[in-house]
C-alpha cells in the first residue's frame, strides 16, 4: 500500500502542475474567464488530494515511533 501512495504523490503533483500551467496559459492568451476559474478550482481540488495523500502516507507509513 505504501508503494501505491508513493507512486500517486508524484502523479498528483504533476497533475497539479499541468492544470496550473493550463490555467495560466488560458489567462495569458485571453481565453474564457470561466475556463480559467474552472481550471483553478480543479487545481485547488488536486492540491487537496495530494496533501491528503502525503499526510496519510506519513501517518500510516511514516517512521516508526
Amino acid at each position: 500500500m505504501a508503494a501505491i501512495v508513493n507512486a500517486l504523490v508524484p502523479v498528483g503533483m504533476a497533475a497539479v502542475a499541468l492544470v496550473l500551467l493550463m490555467g495560466i496559459w488560458n489567462m495569458m492568451r485571453g481565453g474564457s474567464a470561466n475556463r480559467s476559474q474552472q481550471l483553478m478550482r480543479w487545481r485547488v481540488g488536486l492540491q487537496f488530494l495530494v496533501i491528503v495523500l502525503v499526510m496519510g502516507g506519513l501517518y500510516f507509513f511514516g517512521p516508526a515511533r
